[in-house]
Order: structure tokens, then sequence, then C-alpha cells
């Protein structure tokens, strides 16, 4: 089958492997239909986390038709269509019975194989899915396959990062990146009954997006996003940030934006080796600071509801849709951020 592969260091090849196989009786294979290029992704790509084995086949989003079913797999039947979210979950541990199913003890990572031991990803034609029964979600009918996709991932780490942050009616939220994970944080914030947001990047076209979504969009590079807060606090800062970035400079810029007593919910991904806020400052502003990789599966049966219902929004994050061929360049663009490259998602179908 045709995958996308990890070769090295923003490297990746478009490759014939070997097609996956049963090999315990509680997996299923998936034809997928649409896969997508995750900012998460970026990060084995750019080598800001190591170990991933070169020929590793990339991806964990991703949205496809049952095509082989275990012999002790019950929930599912050739030709249904299911979602998966970014990590397999068994459903009965003492992590997953407490909602906490990305740190399930028989989990597994799409799209990470290290020393030869791992699960492979989604970017190709066909995809193991260990664990099944507790793992995939039928994708509700009538829905687009694209999407779906996003409750997998992205819109359920978004709807996770508003619990994080603790938004309540009338909060006044800022949302600190405006990638796709970051608007559909405006979403989720305004669901949970935030009266504003304030989104602030610095790419025009995220911003954009960020106020079609309902945001009061700010740019870092030629406007005070404090000094909007403030103009909506009446000086006295966001009852909540969500950081959807990633780094050092918007850790500071969340808790800068912050009140005190306020809350921080980091959905990025850090890789640097010390937090930018200090414990002395947490302690002197009494603000709290929340982390953690998403426990997509605890949220799917809610983002799947929220995707019907706001889907010809979220439909709007998805500025590209191209076959597997196409995805090494996609994903060179997507990483460059050039202007109108937003989620990207790829159809190994076509």
């Amino acid at each position: 089958m045709k995958a996308i592969t990890f070769q090295g260091i923003e490297t990746l090849g478009v490759e014939e492997v070997a097609e996956p196989e049963l090999i315990e009786g509680s997996d299923v294979v998936v034809r997928v239909a649409v896969a997508g290029i995750c900012g998460s992704d970026l990060h084995p790509y750019f080598g800001r986390e190591t170990g991933i084995d070169v020929g590793t086949v990339m991806g964990h989003e991703l949205v496809g038709e049952v095509v082989e079913v275990g012999a002790d797999v019950t929930r599912w039947a050739l030709g249904d269509r299911v979602v998966a979210p970014f990590t397999t979950c068994c459903g009965a541990c003492a992590y997953c019975q407490s909602g906490l199913t990305a740190r399930c003890t028989r989990g597994q990572l799409f799209g990470w194989v290290e020393a030869g031991r791992g699960l492979h990803g989604a970017q190709a034609e066909f995809v193991r899915v260990p664990l099944a029964d507790s793992t995939l979600v039928a994708v509700p009918e009538g829905l687009d396959e694209a999407v779906a996709l996003m409750s997998g991932d992205i819109l359920s780490t978004a709807t996770f990062g508003a619990d994080l942050a603790e938004v309540g009616d009338g909060d006044v939220v800022a949302v600190i990146g405006c990638g796709p994970v970051g608007l559909l944080a405006v979403l989720a914030a305004f669901h949970r009954g935030a009266s504003a947001v304030v989104a602030v990047d610095r790419v025009p076209s995220r911003l954009e997006t960020a106020e079609r979504f309902g945001a009061v969009a700010v740019s870092f590079a030629d406007s005070d996003p404090r000094a909007v807060v403030d103009e909506l606090t009446g000086g006295r800062g966001a009852d909540a940030a969500i950081e959807a970035v990633g780094s050092a400079s918007a850790s500071r810029a969340a808790a800068d934006l912050l009140r005190h007593g306020g809350r921080i919910a980091a959905l990025g991904v850090h890789t640097e080796p010390t937090l930018a806020i200090s414990p002395g400052e947490m302690y002197d502003r009494n603000f709290k600071y929340a982390a953690g990789r998403c426990p997509a599966r605890h949220y799917m049966p809610a983002s799947l509801q929220l995707a019907e219902r706001e889907a010809a929004l979220i439909e709007t994050l998805i500025s590209h849709r191209l076959p597997l061929d196409q995805g090494v360049e996609a994903y060179r663009r997507f990483a460059a951020r050039e202007p109108g490259w937003n989620k990207v998602v790829l159809l190994p179908g076509d």
C-alpha cells in the first residue's frame, strides 16, 4: 500500500509499504478515507521530538471503513464507518475508567514506532487499530468525514482545553495561537458560556478565521493584546487563557493576559526544558496552570455532537483536501505556515 513515511528531520517520503495485518483478536484493519496532518506531526518532522524510527508511517488522525475484524471484536463489522482518537485505549484500566484515556496502560499513539515497537500511523491506505471495541467511535450518519475526523484529536483537544481552563458563563477568554486547535478552542470556549474570546496570532488569514468564529482577533505583530483584554474586562485581565502553540513565548503571552486568580490551559506540545512562568509568579498571582495530553476518546462523543451542530463552521477550517501523493509537499507548506494553509486532510483513496 501507499503511505507517507518518516525518513529523517524535515524529510518524508511516499512509499510502498506492507499492508497492516491483524495481530491480536481485538484488532481491526481500517481502509482510510480521510487522514489529517496535525500540528503535532511537526514535532518529529522538525526533530523537536526524537526517537521515531525511519520508515514509520506518519499520522494520527483517521476516518475510514472497517475491512478486517479480529476474532474478539464484538462492536464492529465490515463496512462500518469509524473515527479513531489519536491514541488507542482499553476502556478498562484505572486511567480509562477515570476518563484519562490518553494514559491507558495498554494504549499506543498512532504514528510512533521507536526501536521497532509501536503503532504505524494513518497517512496510508490502511491502518491497524488495536483495542478496536474501546478505541473506535462510529461516524454519525450524514456528517462530513473530514469534519468527523477532527473529533479524534483537535476538536476534542479544544474541548479539553476549555475544561482545563474552567471556562464558565460570562468569562472573557484569551486564546493564544489561531491554528486549527486554537480556532476550535474559540468555539469550545463559547460553547461553555464565554462572553468574549480574544484570539491572538500573527498570521492574517488565521486572524480572519478567528473573527468568523466570533472572536476578537488581535495580531501581536502590530497590536497590544493586553489593551484589548483590558478594554473588555475593565483592566482586570482575562479570566482564562488557552495556549495552543507550545512555546515559551506563548506561555508568557498567556500569563501576561491573565487576571489574578485566572486559569491557563496549555494545549501546545512543549519541548523546552523549563516553563516560562515561575512558581513564584503563580503563587503571587494566584493563577492555575494545567496541561496534558488530551484524553480524546473520552471527549469524542461530545465532540461529535458539537461537530454535527457546527459542521458548516468547522468545515471552513479545512483549507486543502489532497491525495496522499501530495502529502509530502503539503507537510512542507503547512510547516512553513504559508498563507492559506490551515487544516490539511489527505484522501488516500484519491
